[in-house]
């Protein structure tokens, strides 16, 4: 396999569905979203696609090197979208704080 390839496997395996829970994120907004609102949920969107492939990355690099490739991706995979979902998770939970918790 093309070592580009391999080191990208678990982020261009998982895309579809990053691709999926970024349009029900950026759609379960109640109402008109102002242009910082939809300044947030891209840099939410962005921040959370980065962490998946950084966390994949970080699995491929501290998997055991007995367990076999499949086991390193599986890893990587595991990391990166449970990253993705925890940086959308805190984003949403930041959304619906709503202006008046910040003040």
């Amino acid at each position: 396999m093309n070592p580009v390839v391999a080191l990208n496997l678990s982020l261009i395996l998982l895309l579809p569905w990053y691709l999926v829970l970024g349009i029900v994120f950026w759609r379960t907004r109640r109402r008109p979203a102002s242009a910082a609102q939809r300044l947030f949920d891209s840099a939410s969107l962005v921040l959370a696609l980065l962490a998946a492939a950084y966390g994949g990355y970080w699995g491929l690099a501290h998997a055991d090197p007995g367990a076999g490739a499949i086991w390193k991706q599986v890893l990587a995979s595991l990391i990166g979208y449970g990253l993705f979902l925890a940086v959308l998770a805190l984003a949403f939970l930041w959304r619906r704080r709503g202006p008046s918790a910040a003040s």
